[in-house]
């Protein structure tokens, strides 16, 4: 990957920062896409310590407009977009659907769905330029399944649209030379998951209950599934939906 490019969202904190950290570690310049400036400063440091060039680009990937700049500074700094792995995302609260408000619905589906049909929208023809590329969208086990604890439907439905978009996706521009499929990460130990672990302990052993390995996956388990998949070696991927979910969804 030495002197491609990859753009990651999401790339200040978990998944999202190992998978970086990974791009860097395989040679690619990377440009990491998120909302808050503090956390990327922190994850900037860690990823320059792999010697790769790295740029930090504030985006709320919800918004087209942020989204479509975002594309266009990387490709304007760097030359070219070879990889992409649309990690970020937001949503409204959780409820029960009788008594979840539009407002969260709507906010949901746009902050893990629309924003990723928005990131592939404009990450597509800097790709097409070049005749060839890798895009990896972030679903989740919830995107196979229905969510395992009540008020997560919205949530969940945005997942199966992300599996939905990404294998039609595939289908669009594999003869384009771009390749693109989806993850579906189980109970990965990032910020939020812990933060949660730690404040519920009965959630807590109701999460290490749905893992049959007895644990929760690492980022960097998650970020080594998005490099292969980002590589030759996965040359014949197209349109997958890949778990990487510790027997979650065995």
């Amino acid at each position: 990957m030495k002197n491609k490019v990859a753009l990651i969202t999401g790339g200040s904190s978990g998944i999202g920062k190992a998978t970086a950290i990974a791009f860097a570690k395989a040679g690619a310049k990377v440009a990491i896409a998120s909302r808050k400036k503090s956390t990327a400063d922190k994850a900037l440091k860690e990823i320059e310590r792999e010697g790769t060039e790295v740029i930090w680009i504030e985006t709320d990937v919800s918004d087209a407009k942020q989204v479509e700049k975002m594309v266009s500074k990387t490709v304007s700094h760097f030359g070219r977009l070879d990889f992409a792995f649309n990690n970020g995302g937001n949503g409204g609260r959780g409820g029960l659907i009788h008594e979840m408000s539009e407002e969260n619905w709507n906010k949901t589906i746009q902050g893990y769905l629309t924003s990723t049909w928005l990131c592939m929208k404009y990450q597509i023809p800097a790709m097409l330029k070049l005749g060839q590329g890798a895009i990896v969208n972030n679903a989740s086990v919830d995107g196979v399944r229905g969510y395992p604890f009540p008020s997560g439907s919205a949530y969940s439905a945005a997942k199966h649209g992300v599996i939905g978009l990404t294998k039609s996706a595939a289908r669009e521009y594999i003869q384009k030379g771009i390749r693109i499929n989806a993850i579906c990460p189980g109970w990965i130990n990032t910020p939020p998951v812990a933060s949660t672990m730690k404040r519920d302990p009965k959630m807590a052993k109701a999460i290490l209950e749905q893992e049959p390995i007895g644990r929760l996956g690492t980022p960097e388990e998650v970020a080594e599934l998005v490099i292969w998949l980002c590589s030759d070696k996965a040359s014949f991927m197209v349109g997958a939906e890949v778990a990487v979910d510790g027997g979650y969804l065995a």
